[in-house]
């Protein structure tokens, strides 16, 4: 051992651990002092301690990594070295000797906590334990009785129409050749009607454009499955309509456990302590040889939607294997709507998902598969600006700092700000000893300092180019020639829509820049686009839930709540409020929100802490009403764990009885924010389902392209410029707000979609 670390003595250990570091266990070591630079140093200086006190003899940086990091090199020796006097005194070996394990115990700690491996280690092995059972006795498809049927046959077939015929409830599940929504192949589709029974049609046998496929989706089911989204693109791809109720087991348990996995294998395990069959098991064992898994589809990357995946070849999978993998799904899925469904009943969410989610569903589907145009001599006329503006800010910033250096290197811009230019007294530093150059720090010093004013600038040009320009054209799809963004019903605790590939959502529109990026988003030739957007509905909700009087009045009038808000804060007339004034009201109108602190509040106006106290004191004196709906929204939350929307979301807070006064704090804001972000989503979603369902009875040509925050995008056919009215009144009234407080939404139209918002 001592010739392998190169050292003397085995008490070594712990300082050449100490000079390096281990990752693994959390021992930061010396910065820059890797393993034979230790083996040098100790066999010069013996130990750590003998290398800081001869730091005399160090050289360059060496030698100020450490004088700089002394404490930290004796706290990692110390974290290295193994305890010997632990207090044993009164424990014997006899006692170690291990004992009979709680079978019972132990396997419900697992199934609590989700140790699937740990469980399949300890009970899947040999293990006499009394394990889970499959609650679905599998059997092959040539096996007799058939359980899972092959429909190959004109009987087969029939047998298929005449169950989905007689059922209320079907569950289904589509096998593709990829992930792409719209280029994916259809391969089959599996059914199931009742648990242990599914059938799986091969739908190359068939034209999947005429009758015999689209009878198999038989309007006013209530339709089954788990990511349906995906599953109702690729029929709406190969033009096969689905109409009905629908039931996502995804979504359904996203909403009643949203801090749980929700993909349909741990939900088989969690639910049905069933452990479903994989698909390169049965391809190996249908084939008759070792199946090679690198060639074969997981389809488990379709089932967890944030995963990407390769597309791969599914037609040299055996025809067996795919359907019983897929059939079983199907019964499988349909067994967890049973277990689902029950809870959601119990749960007080049920009218969440069927009024909300559940028709939201095809929506979705609908907008995504439209997608939205964008014009490439737009886009590379906005991506020349930016790069004629990130050259002009890298001039800029390299002559004020008197030297050239890397933008983009964290602990580079941090020795010329700190180091060379001594921006602060005392900087602040990371764990690892690198100074911080986040944006909080940075803003902090912008207002004081050109270059680090110049420097966000730079990282904001910089990032909208590389996530937008130069990454938008890589997201339109061949087959449509435009942009098709994904939209996740429940990534988000307060139930808002999340966007993705690409994220269309976090486009800014605060900043010039940002703004400019909304110039290559374009409607269809001859079409306009429209940009409804609601207009304070945040506040307007905090307005109706806390029923303060004065603010449901401001709203009634139609009064600029920020300019009320500052008038009565400062004790003015509406008419003296300056610009200063107006903007601190609306700083503390949507921080109250989330819970805004006199120190964040002074942060974010560069003022003193107490005269942001002040201010906050004064809001609510004048605003009584909000403070007492703050207060009662946490004691009702700590004590029934929860909070919820309008319409009925909740979200559950058990940190609300932490101990830890910064958990509780966090969570104390979370339950006056999402009661009020949460109903503003609910308002948006049931307007995407009221506009959608009014485009489709007017038979309109006009369609829904993007949700992003309080805003809906249409584009907007020339002669239906009358439906305008009509989609605004229909979102104004989506969700009715107590106490008689308006929704109010804003509209424009235009060639792009910055000239519409």
């Amino acid at each position: 051992m001592l010739a392998k670390w190169e050292i003397t003595r085995p008490d070594q250990v712990i300082d050449i651990l100490g000079l390096w570091g281990d990752a693994s266990d959390n021992i930061p070591g010396v910065p820059g002092i890797g393993q034979k630079t230790a083996v040098k140093l100790l066999a010069q200086f013996d130990n750590i301690e003998g290398i800081l006190k001869n730091t005399d003899k160090l050289k360059g940086k060496q030698k100020e990594k450490f004088i700089e990091f002394a404490d930290q090199a004796r706290l990692s020796r110390e974290l290295a070295t193994i305890i010997t006097d632990a207090p044993v005194d009164d424990i014997s070996f006899e006692d170690l000797i291990l004992s009979e394990r709680n079978e019972d115990e132990l396997l419900a700690i697992c199934e609590e906590a989700e140790f699937t491996t740990l469980k399949k280690r300890l009970f899947d092995e040999g293990s006499s334990a009394s394990a889970p059972t499959p609650s679905v006795e599998l059997k092959t498809l040539d096996s007799t009785p058939h359980q899972y049927t092959l429909v190959d046959s004109e009987e087969s077939y029939k047998a298929l129409v005449a169950e989905i015929t007689a059922a209320d409830v079907i569950c289904f599940d589509t096998e593709t050749t990829g992930l792409n929504r719209f280029q994916s192949q259809l391969l089959g589709i599996a059914f199931s009607t009742k648990k242990g029974s599914g059938y799986y049609i091969d739908v190359s046998k068939f034209d999947v454009r005429e009758a015999n496929i689209q009878e198999l989706f038989p309007v006013g089911k209530t339709w089954v499955g788990h990511n349906l989204k995906y599953d109702l693109h690729i029929l709406k791809s190969h033009g096969i309509s689905v109409e009905g109720a629908f039931f996502d087991t995804m979504i359904v348990h996203s909403l009643l456990h949203p801090d749980k996995k929700h993909t349909m294998d741990a939900l088989a395990e969690a639910l049905l302590s069933y452990t479903p069959l994989k698909l390169t098991d049965l391809a190996a064992e249908s084939a008759g040889s070792d199946a090679n898994e690198d060639d074969l589809f997981s389809l488990a990357e379709k089932k967890a939607p944030k995963k990407k995946g390769k597309d791969v070849d599914m037609l040299n999978i055996p025809l067996k294997a795919l359907a019983e993998y897929a059939t079983e799904d199907a019964d499988v899925t349909l067994q967890l709507y049973n277990v689902l469904n029950k809870e959601l009943d119990a749960s007080g969410q049920k009218d969440v998902y069927t009024d909300i989610e559940s028709p939201l569903l095809p929506v979705l589907v609908d907008l995504e598969a439209e997608g939205i145009s964008m014009d490439p001599d737009a886009l590379a006329e906005i991506g020349a600006s930016l790069e004629s503006k990130l050259d002009d800010l890298t001039e800029r910033i390299s002559e004020t700092a008197g030297r050239t250096f890397n933008l983009n290197s964290p602990k580079q811009l941090g020795e010329v700000l700190f180091d060379e230019m001594q921006l602060v007294e005392k900087p602040k530093k990371t764990k690892t000893g690198q100074y911080k150059t986040d944006e909080a720090t940075l803003t902090a010093l912008a207002s004081s300092h050109q270059i680090v004013a110049d420097i966000l600038s730079y990282r904001e040009a910089s990032k909208l180019k590389s996530t937008y320009i130069d990454a938008l054209p890589s997201h339109i799809e061949p087959h449509s020639n435009r942009v098709h963004t994904h939209l996740h019903q429940l990534l988000t605790a307060t139930g808002r829509l999340a966007s993705s590939d690409p994220n269309l959502q976090n486009i800014p529109i605060r900043s010039e820049l940002g703004k400019e990026i909304r110039k290559a988003f374009v409607p269809r030739d001859a079409f306009t686009l429209l940009a409804c957007d609601y207009s304070q509905i945040e506040l307007r909700v905090m307005a109706a839930l806390s029923g303060d009087q004065a603010l449901i009045d401001a709203f009634l009038s139609d009064a600029d709540i920020h300019t009320a808000t500052a008038a009565k804060v400062f004790g003015v007339s509406d008419e003296d409020v300056t610009r200063d004034q107006r903007s601190s009201a609306k700083m503390v109108n949507f921080g109250i929100i989330y819970g805004i602190s006199a120190f964040g509040l002074s942060q974010r106006l560069s003022i003193p802490r107490e005269e942001a106290a002040e201010i906050i004191n004064s809001y609510f004196t004048q605003y009584p009403g909000v403070k007492t709906f703050m207060e009662q929204t946490i004691s009702s939350a700590t004590e029934s764990g929860y909070v919820e929307t309008l319409a009925g979301r909740r979200r559950l807070l058990p940190d609300l009885q932490s101990s830890n006064g910064n958990i509780r704090g966090n969570a104390e804001r979370a339950a006056i924010n999402t009661p009020i972000q949460g109903t503003s989503a609910d308002m948006i979603k049931l307007a995407m389902i009221k506009c959608a369902n009014l485009l489709e009875k007017q038979e309109s040509q006009s369609k829904m392209l993007l949700q992003v925050h309080d805003e809906l995008i249409f584009d907007l056919h020339p002669d239906e410029h009358s439906l305008i009215p009509e989609l605004v009144q229909t979102m104004e009234t989506a969700l009715l707000l107590p106490h008689g407080v308006p929704a109010k939404v804003e509209f424009n139209t235009g060639p792009n979609w910055l000239a519409a918002h």
